[in-house]
């Protein structure tokens, strides 16, 4: 039988192959001192299984990312829970902004049949599902397409930003921290959404519970003061409160798309989630 000390080094190359492996989180995480975990990541730097940094570790071999194609039928009743609560937000005659992604696409199917409604994105999957549709009116921002996410980024795109402003704008993401932001492949990909997370008042990320205080990659986009956080019902609740902690409003909508209230100590409701629901539609 392993020891306990093998146990939680296997553990800690498995958890540093999702991100940045930190002294602290670690050392928390599995009730043992800092020391000890640097002891840990000491030996398993010798043995090749990871890279020190500072303040931690990282894995050698970079998280692969997965195609836009590949994640299609992934998590697809949780996006299209995020998807439904999203979509009762837009109303119409208003201009949104969509960034690429799966859950994008989600929102962007449940969007056909709003009146004068102009939709403005960065990724084919939302310009495919409005392709045919004849009360909304489509613009895409340009630029270089990537092949992987399928998305159009670059200067092209971020000039083209900077002489729009929306309603509303909805961005994804591969990962999410309340302390950094945004998580991506491609640095190009955080720069977009940075400024795309300008442009408007109304800023929410859509996100399911897998990818809710995940770190797959080292691409960072901070997120405004003011934003909303939607997920499904997957989501932890101990994952969510460090957005709460910040002033971040959580919605976490249910198969139908209703917020439901935070599943947290004897039934509290927490009122930065309550207060996104309530919000009157134009």
């Amino acid at each position: 039988m392993p020891r306990d000390s093998e146990l939680r080094r296997e553990s800690i190359v498995q958890m540093a192959t999702n991100g940045l492996a930190n002294v602290d989180e670690l050392s928390a995480h599995f009730g043992v001192t800092a020391s000890t975990i640097r002891r840990d990541l000491a030996q398993l730097e010798r043995s090749g299984a990871l890279a020190r940094t500072y303040g931690g570790a990282m894995a050698l071999v970079a998280h692969p990312e997965s195609s836009l194609r590949q994640r299609v039928g992934e998590q697809f009743e949780a996006k299209r829970a995020i998807a439904r609560w999203a979509a009762s937000r837009i109303g119409a005659g208003e201009t949104v902004l969509l960034d690429a992604g799966t859950t994008t696409g989600a929102l962007a199917h449940e969007l056909h049949s709003v009146p004068a409604l102009t939709v403005v994105t960065t990724g084919m999957t939302a310009l495919q599902e409005l392709a045919v549709s004849d009360t909304v009116t489509v613009e895409c921002l340009g630029g270089v397409l990537r092949p992987r996410s399928l998305g159009f980024i670059g200067p092209l795109a971020e000039a083209a930003l900077e002489r729009r402003t929306f309603d509303r704008v909805f961005l994804g993401a591969d990962g999410v921290t309340a302390q950094e932001g945004i998580c991506e492949a491609d640095i190009r990909q955080t720069r977009l959404k940075e400024l795309m997370a300008r442009r408007s008042d109304r800023v929410y990320l859509l996100a399911h519970g897998a990818k809710i205080g995940r770190r797959p990659f080292h691409a960072w986009a901070p997120m405004p003061s003011q934003w909303t956080l939607v997920t499904d019902l997957s989501a932890r609740e101990a994952d969510l409160e460090p957005f709460r902690d910040r002033g971040v409003t959580v919605v976490v909508a249910d198969a139908d798309g209703v917020a439901v209230p935070a599943r947290g100590e004897a039934g509290r409701t927490d009122r930065r989630q309550a207060a996104e629901p309530a919000e009157q539609v134009d």
